[in-house]
């Protein structure tokens, strides 16, 4: 098999979380060292997870404003290059530190996926290019969760309806960093988006469902269009899946989808096994 990244994506409930865990399992029964990062992972190697962003004025700031924490938090302080990182939940996490709501809440005003989408671009770019420099040398095969596709779509389209061909080049642009690695994409595909979203919404906790429709609706392409509530969701959903689609086949790397509208594990694993006998 000759891959180092193998890359998950599809809508939420589709079924990209068991999948990329099956493939992991297959790979490792083979004896393949194997490294599987799945959605919102604080110590993903190629995305940010709960990071904020800080320049080194905004950074004085705040140190002045918790000077009680400044030794704390410029302990955590990550450098990449003019960027000061901020890993604020990992920091909670580690420390517990529960009673710094304030301060939390804060630093996730400036989540890297709360900044403007050319800033976001290129930090996230940036991670990339470094993930796949040292993957390249790495004895692992990584298998990602839906961050390649899932996140430039939804801080382009779903947080702030950019032009679409923005977030295609700015995907496309990830693919061509990757290709040393020789990857593949394995689009996981429902194609009765409502049942799949309405599943999601019954089987996972009401905040989870309540966000997700605000997010989805309150800014961005849902709020230019005017819509709302569940239907509204799923309307932004579709348009996802649309521009997904389009950019799933003008990638230029290894390539698959798997149907997955019976959530059957056998008939996923039959079709996992024969794709990676094709790579």
């Amino acid at each position: 098999m000759n891959t180092k990244l193998i890359m998950v994506e599809g809508l939420p409930g589709s079924g990209k979380s068991t999948i990329s865990q099956l493939i992991t399992d297959m790979l490792g029964e083979q004896g393949m060292n194997v490294q599987l990062f799945q959605e919102g992972h604080l110590e993903h190697p190629a995305d940010y997870e709960s990071v904020a962003c800080y320049t080194e004025k905004e950074l004085d700031q705040l140190l002045s404003t918790y000077e009680e924490y400044a030794e704390l938090l410029k302990s955590r302080v990550i450098q990449n290059g003019n960027d000061c990182l901020i890993p604020y939940q990992k920091i909670k996490n580690e420390l517990g530190l529960d009673e710094l709501d304030k301060l939390w809440n804060e630093l996730s005003q400036k989540d890297i996926y709360e900044l403007p989408f050319e800033q976001n671009r290129r930090i996230i770019t940036d991670k990339w290019d470094r993930f796949q420099r040292e993957a390249l040398i790495s004895d692992s095969i990584f298998v990602f969760e839906c961050c390649f596709i899932q996140n430039p779509l939804t801080a382009g389209t779903v947080k702030y309806n950019v032009q679409k061909q923005e977030v295609i080049d700015y995907v496309m642009q990830l693919g061509e960093l990757m290709k040393p690695l020789h990857p593949l994409i394995i689009y996981i595909d429902q194609p009765d988006i409502r049942s799949v979203f309405e599943k999601a919404v019954r089987e996972r906790p009401k905040t989870w469902s309540d966000g997700f429709i605000d997010y989805y609706t309150q800014q961005g392409l849902g709020k230019a269009k005017g819509y709302y509530g569940l239907g509204g969701t799923i309307q932004v959903l579709e348009e996802r899946k649309n521009i997904e689609l389009e950019i799933f086949d003008l990638l230029n790397i290894s390539k698959a989808k798997i149907d997955n509208s019976e959530y059957n594990i056998k008939t996923c694993k039959e079709d996992i096994t024969k794709i990676l006998k094709s790579i």
